[in-house]
């Protein structure tokens, strides 16, 4: 079995997720053509306009998998629920169906009949894909494990295929990003073509692996909180320039609209290839350092790496 992702990609992967997340935080929702006036985003990136730089839900949430897989070294519906509500952060700015559903979970309500009835047919929407990275890293030398930790992952909050389907594509290219040497551009969007179960994700994929890298214009899939209008985009971004961070990220933030989540995604996934040390440290050091801030994501990536190294040796004996 190749060797386990380095603690530095682990920590990549969660740094990176928490800076793409908390420096397009400001432009949530804005126009490209805004962020082109306001940076552009490249000198965005260089020079962040802010004194610190602070996540949101996104990251919370990615915070709240990530020990649970430290606890149990699966992912248990049930307890990912409870940690969600334990972190819950209403500043963090979740949405309204993520509030409703946390909220009710405190209240004692029946969260998992609220998921299932709150949006016809289930959430469709991007939370569940925004905070699956970690699941990727944690399974990345079983990829029939990533799609199923994935999907279980999602479906305390997100009951759609679709939903489902973005969160099991992210947790698999972050398990390619992490292990594949040298990256194969091809070879990483054929595999999530094979893997997805959904037609509109596939479709996109099958589209995707055709365009060209090199292209600056947005990639043609959306820039939404839905699953299906951010999920490919972010993928793009990154598989454009998997081994560059600064890169991937203001391409991300050049997007607008989600631009916290297409740069959570996008930067998790670059994160947790190039690893900690290749994220730009000036943008490392504005990251909050509050009681779940810089300090807390770094020794809580080394956790999931220490984690993940001990399910290897006790699978080995």
């Amino acid at each position: 079995m190749p060797s386990l992702p380095s603690r530095d990609q682990f920590q990549g992967c969660l740094i990176g997720q928490a800076v793409g997340d908390a420096l397009g935080a400001p432009y949530e929702g804005m126009p490209p053509e805004f962020i082109a006036q306001a940076g552009p985003a490249e000198t965005i990136v260089t020079f962040p306009p802010h004194q610190t730089l602070r996540y949101t839900d996104d990251t919370q949430m990615a915070v709240g998998l990530a020990e649970t897989l430290i606890r149990h070294g699966t992912i248990r519906e049930a307890e990912l629920m409870a940690t969600f509500a334990a972190h819950y952060d209403v500043n963090r700015r979740y949405g309204f169906g993520a509030r409703r559903l946390l909220q009710a979970h405190r209240d004692g309500e029946d969260w998992q009949a609220l998921a299932e009835h709150h949006f016809p047919g289930g959430s469709f929407g991007n939370g569940a894909a925004m905070r699956a990275a970690p699941v990727g890293l944690f399974f990345c030398h079983d990829l029939d494990a990533v799609a199923d930790q994935a999907a279980a992952s999602a479906r305390p909050t997100h009951r759609h295929p679709l939903g489902i389907d973005g969160a099991r594509l992210i947790a698999l290219s972050a398990a390619m990003a992490a292990t594949m040497h040298p990256f194969d551009r091809s070879g990483f969007f054929g595999e999530l073509t094979r893997r997805s179960q959904t037609v509109e994700f596939r479709n996109q994929l099958e589209q995707a692996v055709s365009l060209d890298p090199d292209d600056p214009s947005p990639p043609p899939f959306g820039n939404g909180i839905e699953a299906h209008r951010s999920v490919v985009s972010s993928l793009v971004v990154f598989a454009a320039a998997p081994d560059d961070f600064p890169k991937v990220l203001a391409r991300a933030l050049s997007l607008g609209g989600d631009v916290d989540t297409l740069a959570a995604m996008a930067c998790a996934l670059c994160g947790a290839r190039v690893g900690l040390d290749r994220i730009p440290m000036h943008l490392v050091a504005l990251l909050e350092d509050g009681p779940e801030g810089r300090d807390f994501l770094l020794k809580l990536a080394g956790r999931l790496h220490a984690a993940r190294g001990s399910q290897s040796a006790s699978n080995r004996d």
